[in-house]
């Protein structure tokens, strides 16, 4: 069991808001899931049936666009330079203190505090037209990656929008077949990204989410999906 943790770098934070280095749209979904919280195994076993693998973790890791979160793996032993105990010179002796000094130096802003502004720092308002052409994007990518085949009247609805305020009303319907296509984990964290993409969550969300390990609710039945979808 490995209870490696990995998070989103900024560069991986920048891909998700504005789509600039257009990684792959499975690769996508992988970083999508990615949030600092959840182990390796979770994140494996969720993305299995997309085809992705260990091998793809390692892809957006050498890509830059997600890090390990310190101390979610085992230390390693670090064998610390071997410095002569009696330099030759008084600028050795001297270079030799200014290296212990920064060796022995805390950082001077933790990085839970780091991380902790980047997570609560607002994103960049968007232009109309291009907060719809995100969401259009957005919604066809993850109907297509989350519910398949099954949601196929929610692309329809999602072609017939003509702004953000009707792409904002498929956020109930949308959601609620993520849930029962995916369950509840992999549905909290799509939300977070189209919360982004909305300019913030409803003041009263009416999707509600299943508890953590809450098996998925049911099948959908795609061609009655006018109001959300349904179970059978």
């Amino acid at each position: 069991m490995s209870t490696c943790v990995y998070d989103k770098t900024d560069k991986g934070r920048e891909e998700i808001a504005t789509r600039k280095y257009q990684i792959p749209a499975r690769m996508r979904t992988v970083l999508v899931l990615i949030d600092g919280k959840r182990p390796l195994d979770w994140l494996l076993s969720n993305v299995a049936g997309l085809g992705m693998t260990q091998q793809n973790i390692d892809e957006l890791l050498a890509q830059e666009l997600i890090c390990v979160v310190p101390g979610s793996v085992p230390a390693v032993a670090v064998a610390a330079p071997v410095v002569d105990s009696n330099p030759a010179s008084a600028r050795a002796r001297a270079v030799a203190r200014q290296a212990a000094r920064l060796a022995a130096a805390p950082l001077a802003v933790p990085v839970d505090a780091i991380d902790d502004v980047i997570a609560s720092s607002p994103a960049p308002a968007l232009d109309p037209a291009e907060q719809f052409r995100q969401l259009y994007a957005f919604y066809n990518h993850n109907i297509k990656a989350a519910i398949g085949l099954r949601g196929v009247m929610l692309q329809l609805k999602v072609e017939k929008a003509v702004g953000v305020e009707e792409m904002r009303e498929l956020r109930t319907p949308f959601l609620e077949a993520v849930i029962k296509a995916k369950g509840g984990e992999v549905a909290m964290a799509i939300r977070d990204e189209l919360d982004v993409l909305l300019g913030g969550a409803p003041a009263n969300d009416a999707v509600a989410m299943p508890a953590a390990g809450e098996p998925k609710r049911g099948a959908l039945d795609f061609f009655n999906m006018s109001g959300g979808a349904v179970e059978y």
